[in-house]
């Protein structure tokens, strides 16, 4: 009897009449694929097609191929769903995954298109007028009080209990991703390029590692049920504290790092034995109230001198109420984070059958807090699969005033979407603790990447607002008339708050 019903999912293949026989793949692969007896021989079953064999190979002689094995055909059991059966039959275990959704729901973005002005309301030369990008995170007044400045001109009036705001020079940030799930050298790349952009990187809930005080002015330090590395220093190293209630890839669940990653500097910053699991608890054990959560923003609050404090939630479908709530309680901004969000590891069952799109819940939030008068009182971060520009724009537009990246900035520093984070064998040394394969990062290339990344989305999103006749960011968030959609039926456009194109 075969010990296995499930056959690789790619088959490595290998020009020999090519190949150096160098063993450069094997050197190069996290996943211990290929073995070497006078020339490589990969064991496909292993193969994760991360691509770094393929892209390393001086002769170019390897080739990664989808294993075309012929299954009955079956509307209602896909080929994925049967060996789901197959594999959960041998192992009994949860199934786990990497990465975000990549079931084929609808991408409202996909479906959405931007205005353009013409004539009479021509359009700007971002080339040759200045395009304000610049933002500011936090809770904005409902009126300010001057006073004269003594020259002529005016100035906010003394002890105006103007709360705290962080300036960005973009409006877009880095996502959490904790310190354990990703490298060191990652977060390195992260610090390092959202202080060249004026921007903010978030820690996730892994704690702040040492190298990264240097950077603290542009970090967001992230408080989780865990609680893992919080303590006084760590929340006065941020520039902002943000509790994490939920993720977009698993809402309704907690976290769990893999002892195997717990190596002694994460176990140090994390404050926590080495080789321990990291396991986050669903529900914050202080937190089964809008009035308990109310109660640790202000000490936060309190015990950072009153940084702002955001709190982070996952798309569901009463996110419109949970985020009114959350801002009455004194919220700085609500991070929305949607179903297609990515993670270092999830239950596969609930990261794709779990919470609602990310378009839908920025349009329901933005459009509650309006209704409800307090829009002003709180920023909105959208995450949750933000992969171009384009997307940006579209969720600025639909009330958002922040983006944030988590999967793009992977994919730049080289992420090739093989959902294996959890495994720990990154190839390319992103999702793991191996010191072999976390080398491979140098911080000073990924932040030269990140920053040119972020750059390139920048100089877009000028291209858009010309297109769009204004010369500002600010004008445009919230501004759902300039943004029409495409093939949606009229309920999703009514709670989207966009009109059909042609109206």
């Amino acid at each position: 009897m075969p010990t296995s019903l499930i056959q690789p999912e790619f088959k490595v293949e290998i020009d020999y009449d090519k190949c150096h026989k160098c063993g450069r793949c094997v050197q190069q692969c996290g996943w211990g694929v290929y073995s070497f007896n006078e020339r490589p021989f990969p064991d496909d079953s292993k193969c994760r097609a991360c691509h770094r064999c393929v892209t390393y190979c001086p002769a170019h002689c390897i080739t990664i191929k989808k294993n075309e094995l012929a299954l009955r055909e079956n509307a209602n059991w896909s080929s994925e769903q049967r060996k789901n059966v197959w594999r959960q039959a041998e192992s009994g275990g949860v199934m786990l995954t990497g990465m975000g959704n990549d079931k084929p729901y609808t991408s409202y973005f996909d479906h959405l298109v931007l205005d353009a002005c013409q004539v009479t309301n021509p359009s700007i030369d971002p080339l040759r007028e200045p395009m304000e990008l610049r933002t500011y995170l936090g809770r904005k007044p409902d009126s300010v009080e001057v006073e004269s400045d003594g020259h002529g001109g005016v100035r906010l009036k003394e002890g105006a209990g103007i709360a705290k705001n962080i300036k960005l020079d973009a409006p877009i940030i880095f996502a959490p991703m904790s310190y354990g799930s990703v490298s060191l050298n990652v977060h390195k790349s992260l610090a390092m390029a959202a202080e060249r952009l004026g921007i903010l990187m978030n820690t996730g809930e892994g704690g702040l590692h040492a190298d990264l005080y240097p950077y603290q002015d542009n970090v967001i330090v992230q408080v989780a049920s865990g609680r893992f590395g919080v303590n006084p220093e760590y929340l006065n190293r941020g520039a902002a504290i943000e509790i994490k209630v939920g993720q977009g890839a698993k809402p309704g669940i907690g976290g769990h790092l893999p002892g195997e990653k717990i190596n002694r500097e994460v176990s140090t910053t994390r404050m926590i034995p080495q080789g321990s699991d990291a396991i986050s608890p669903a529900p914050h054990h202080d937190i089964y109230s809008i009035e308990d959560l109310r109660q640790l923003i202000y000490s936060l609050k309190e015990a950072s001198g009153y940084k702002p404090v955001g709190v982070k939630i996952a798309a569901v479908h009463n996110v419109g109420a949970i985020a009114s709530g959350i801002v009455r309680a004194g919220a700085d901004y609500v991070y929305l984070d949607g179903f297609k969000g990515g993670t270092g590891a999830a239950p596969a069952i609930i990261r794709d059958h779990v919470g609602i799109p990310l378009e839908i819940a920025i349009a329901v939030v933005d459009q509650r807090l309006r209704d409800e008068g307090i829009r002003n009182q709180a920023s909105i971060i959208a995450a949750g699969s933000i992969r171009s520009s384009a997307d940006m724009a579209k969720a600025i537009a639909l009330g958002a005033d922040v983006v944030a990246i988590g999967s793009a900035a992977l994919m730049a520093l080289g992420c090739h979407l093989c959902q294996g984070c959890h495994t720990g064998c990154c190839s390319w040394g992103l999702t793991t603790q191996k010191p072999e394969l976390t080398r491979r990062v140098d911080p000073e290339w990924g932040a030269e990447r990140l920053t040119n990344l972020v750059h390139a989305w920048s100089h877009e999103l000028q291209e858009i607002l010309g297109a769009l006749g204004v010369n500002a960011v600010e004008s445009l968030r919230g501004s759902r008339e300039r943004l029409r959609a495409v093939g949606l039926d009229a309920q999703t456009c009514e709670i989207l708050g966009v009109k059909p194109a042609g109206m």
